[in-house]
């Protein structure tokens, strides 16, 4: 086992490895960029280096930086996490040309699947099923259209090194398609510095389940299980649950066992997620595999009983895979990214001071957070506070129990999406499993508009009425003026005693 580790990255991941660490006696290191000086994770490690300015360029992807940190501090190995140089397939290499360890997949797996093409055209050759595309970047409109044509419309173009949702375009008719390309390719190059675009039949209702595999060094590739990932908002997963309630046992094997093939054909080592399309008769395609921890990973720790980054560790460290079996899910775990975006805005991301912060606590909740109490939300890294994780025996309790635990968060002094998470789960289509990664688009508008709370609600229906009582107690007076006539008559004098509760519940 490693005595120190360095981490290269910060927030929740960082502060998650830290704890792993700490767990198996392995003194931790963070860094930090300006940014950062006062962050949670900077104080939790047991020691800390900071790395430049805020900008993630100057800081976080500065790898020579983070080598020399290393190196200074006499870690022997370096965890990415995930984002930032997490997939970086000449960071990987550096790394262990230093002579330092690298917890994650050797440079050779991440160069072979880290390009969507190169991805597919590995699984084509390993017997797994792709959805229908291009296995080579597109040269120019003409051949984009061609292609498209051929496969027929809608298509989707992809960003060939790209990853959350960047560089992706639905086209639905050759008009469309010169300027989709255009946009596609120059989001791909802002993202990853590479603007080869390929395209793939798009597949209307589909759901996306991904399949997280683990790898050692002496030749065992392990199935987890699925995690459904459907909820998704321009590509961005916004809720996770693991198992699916599409996916059988004999499905559940099945794509277990293609997941292992592809990780198994890149010659892969370490955790890493193999990502599917699957439709309503159960027919599936592979679409990549992030190189990486997924930031949803907790859903699969918590139906598994594995704490993934440990074994992360352990297996950058030589350990083997016990022999675990036909592994079963036990119970239902649900994930949602607490972000720090106004869904009534268009999901702006907000900035601002954690003014106060209320944890959730109780069965079966988790927290992984990388905020507290007078943190600073900049716009400088991804607007991700943290994932709120719970567990239950059944989906319908693991539904209920993060109900309840959203309910109990409160986060003063940035718009966060915590109100647009309880909407989704509200909403019988969720509840009763019925989702595609087409759904949350289609219903964004109806979930991201905000409702006034209950008791605002009573308090207008309570004023309505009150004005609704004058007005008759006015028609009431004129008709039975006079000297001795009561003032007003006891239906208004309620209406009044209604609008003093109702002033009190606006305060």
């Amino acid at each position: 086992m490693f005595s120190k580790i360095l981490i290269a990255n910060r927030g929740e991941i960082a502060l998650r490895i830290i704890r792993a660490c700490q767990e198996l006696g392995v003194a931790s290191v963070a860094v930090y960029s300006d940014a950062d000086a006062h962050a949670p994770h900077v104080r939790e490690a047991d020691e800390a280096v900071h790395i430049g300015p805020s900008p993630s360029s100057e800081s976080y992807l500065d790898g020579r930086r983070l080598i020399d940190a290393a190196r200074r501090t006499g870690a022997q190995a370096i965890h990415p996490g995930y984002g930032f140089l997490s997939e970086r397939e000449w960071f990987a290499r550096a790394v262990r040309d230093a002579g330092l360890a690298w917890i994650g997949p050797p440079a050779e797996a991440i160069a072979a699947m880290g390009s969507k093409t190169a991805a597919r055209q590995l699984a084509t050759r390993a017997g797994v099923p792709v959805v229908p595309g291009t296995t080579e970047p597109l040269r120019d409109d003409d051949e984009a259209r061609a292609v498209a044509r051929q496969f027929g419309y809608p298509v989707l173009l992809k960003a060939a090194a790209g990853g959350g949702g960047k560089g992706m375009r639905v086209v639905r008719a050759d008009a469309e398609m010169a300027s989709a390309l255009a946009g596609a390719r120059g989001e791909a190059r802002k993202s990853f510095g590479d603007d080869a675009v390929y395209v793939e039949k798009y597949i209307d209702g589909p759901r996306h389940v991904e399949i997280q595999v683990l790898a050692d060094q002496h030749g065992t590739c392990l199935s987890l299980g699925e995690r459904e990932c459907s909820v998704q908002r321009r590509h961005q997963k916004m809720i996770e649950e693991a198992p699916s309630v599409a996916v059988s046992p004999e499905l559940r094997a099945r794509m277990g066992a293609t997941a292992v093939a592809a990780a198994r054909a890149a010659g892969y080592v370490n955790a890493g997620t193999c990502e599917f399309l699957l439709d309503r008769d159960g027919n599936y395609w592979f679409l990549e595999m992030n190189t990486r921890i997924q930031v949803e990973h907790p859903v699969t720790e918590l139906v598994t009983g594995l704490d993934l980054v440990q074994w992360q560790v352990r297996i950058a460290a030589g350990e083997k895979l016990p022999d675990l079996g036909a592994l079963t899910p036990r119970g239902w775990a649900i994930e949602c990214r607490i972000t720090s975006e106004d869904p009534a805005n268009g999901f702006l991301p907000g900035t601002g001071r954690i003014e106060h912060l209320h944890l959730p606590s109780g069965p079966g909740v988790r927290w992984d957070g990388g905020i507290e109490g007078g943190s600073e939300v900049s716009l400088f890294y991804d607007p991700m506070l943290a994932k709120l994780i719970v567990h239950a025996a059944t989906r319908d309790m693991a539904i209920a129990r993060m109900h309840r635990a959203l309910l109990e968060l409160t986060i003063d002094g940035v718009e966060t999406s915590r109100e647009f998470h309880l909407r989704v789960l509200e909403h019988p289509d969720f509840r009763s499993g019925n989702i595609s990664i087409q759904w949350l688009e289609q219903r964004l508008g109806e979930l991201a508009t905000p409702r006034a709370p209950a008791a605002a609600i009573e308090a207008a229906a309570i004023a309505a009425a009150l004005l609704a009582e004058r007005d008759r107690a006015s028609r009431w007076s004129g008709g039975h003026g006079g000297a001795g006539a009561a003032s007003e008559p006891p239906a208004a004098a309620d209406a009044w005693r209604r609008a003093a509760l109702a002033e009190g519940l606006r305060s």
